[in-house]
């Protein structure tokens, strides 16, 4: 309780709660796969407060766990169950510090929600690209910690690639602050690229400054129809070259997606392209005024002439455009609705992903009779939500107890294909036992001497991201 009494002197007693009716939504992830316990969740608005309540927390020896939107599919922004920790909560540092134009950069605190930062740059002329179907509530700290990806990841790369620097408290109430808008700059370890995807276990991210772009001017988006998973790969290909790589989005969505969208989703339409195993949603982007809608009939012309697309149909306006999006970003909560599912969030280099669909679908129908596999997502990386539903009719405990040798099935074909296990989602607590089975001895060995060397006590997030010896 001296703690607590401590807590409440440096930030004020309104931002420490205690009574479950506060406490209760923060303690149970997004996914509601994990439910902890805390002595309070805290709520500093400021750097000082954050660097205030570690020194107090380091002191003490109390676990802190940083906590953004609490979106994350991982747990890892759930404490455990000894109730020992606190829940670090960062939405009350919701300014936007700057927007610089001249400079394409903006700062932003941790607790600013991904929609946020996206209106202040397009306030200020300029393009923040990052995209999320959680951007409404997901944080901007959130977003570093797990290296977030979203559906612009083939034009403008990851969080990591659109980060110029961070701002960050280490576990002893120490403030790293570098958040100039500089493109380069050597002087010594890049200790921004060492916090971001790190999950809150080496520092409490506070704030950063982010990259930003042009604005928009010219967009064009088309629903394909493929012949096969392999014709993707070919179709990428064409995309890019044929638009001087103005390919911003490339999300794959095969027929058993689309169908569960249609049946369980009511404000969506069907395209209406022909009926097809596979299908493409593709968007070219330009900063200029440009015919991109000509460009893009024209490529896709010409892949069917090729055989890499049988059909397609592109929006002729906002509203039809969203609609399009609307099918692809309805894809999880269709899962949702149509019942138990069993997820694997992977990638491989996107010339494998034919063998991965291929040699994948084989271990779904072995592995899971009671399932069927909607493998969908940003094929323009490689990365796909490689996931299988629960058949209808079927018995869900049949189906979920297929789960443990179907991870370590799709995990091991990965692996063989070069891939990896997490693709943008994070290890978290979820994926521990995946990190201890595919990390090398001598990378988890240098995972935990930093780890040692920034985090001694092992406050910070302890039981995320890096396993136990």
């Amino acid at each position: 309780m001296e703690l607590l009494a401590r807590l409440r002197e440096l930030i004020g007693p309104e931002a420490v709660l205690t009574s479950p009716q506060d406490t209760e939504p923060l303690l149970t992830d997004h996914r509601r796969l994990y439910h902890g316990a805390a002595r309070a969740v805290v709520l500093p608005a400021t750097t000082e407060q954050v660097a205030d309540v570690l020194r107090l927390c380091h002191a003490a020896a109390v676990s802190v766990v940083p906590q953004g939107g609490n979106t994350g599919y991982c747990g890892g922004a759930t404490p455990d169950a000894s109730g020992n920790s606190i829940v670090l909560g960062l939405r009350r540092m919701n300014r936007i510090r700057s927007v610089d134009a001249a400079n394409f950069a903006l700062v932003a605190e941790a607790g600013c929600t991904l929609a946020s930062v996206q209106q202040a740059a397009a306030t200020g002329g300029r393009l923040f690209p990052l995209s999320l179907g959680s951007e409404g509530s997901c944080q901007i700290g959130g977003n570093l910690a797990t290296n977030a990806g979203g559906t612009a990841v083939l034009r403008y790369g990851m969080m990591r690639d659109l980060t110029l620097g961070v701002e960050a408290v280490l576990a002893d109430g120490s403030v790293l602050s570098q958040l100039a808008p500089l493109r380069k700059d050597n002087t010594g370890y890049d200790l921004r690229h060492l916090l971001i995807g790190s999950e809150g276990t080496l520092a409490v991210i506070t704030a950063a400054c982010l990259k930003l772009f042009p604005a928009q001017r010219s967009v064009a988006t088309a629903w394909i129809a493929l012949p096969s998973a392999n014709a993707v790969i070919e179709l990428l290909a064409l995309l890019r070259e044929g638009s001087a790589d103005r390919l911003s989005s490339c999300e794959l969505v095969p027929a058993a997606a689309l169908a569960l969208v249609l049946q369980q989703i009511p404000a969506v339409r069907d395209p209406g392209a022909t009926a097809s195993p596979w299908y493409l949603l593709a968007e070219l982007t330009s900063s200029a005024v440009e015919p991109l809608d000509e460009l893009l009939e024209g490529t896709i012309t010409h892949a069917i002439e090729l055989g890499h697309a049988t059909d397609a149909v592109l929006a002729c306006s906002e509203e039809q455009r969203q609609n399009l999006w609307r099918l692809r970003e309805s894809v999880p909560e269709a899962q949702r609705r149509a019942g138990a599912s069993l997820k694997h969030d992977i990638s491989v280099p996107v010339a494998s992903l034919q063998a991965l669909i291929e040699r994948g679908s084989a271990l779904v129908a072995s592995l899971v009779p009671e399932g069927f596999l909607v493998a969908y997502g940003h094929a323009g990386d490689g990365n796909l939500h490689f996931n299988v539903n629960q058949r209808a009719g079927t018995d869900a405990s049949k189906f979920l107890a297929h789960e443990p040798a179907l991870k370590r099935a799709i995990h091991d074909l990965v692996a063989n294909l070069d891939g990896s296990f997490s693709a943008e989602h994070g290890i978290g607590q979820l994926k521990l036992q995946e990190l201890a089975q595919y990390a090398r001895p001598a990378e988890l060995a240098a995972m935990r001497g930093i780890k040692q060397a920034l985090d001694p006590l092992g406050i910070l997030n302890p039981g995320k991201l890096l396993p136990q010896p």
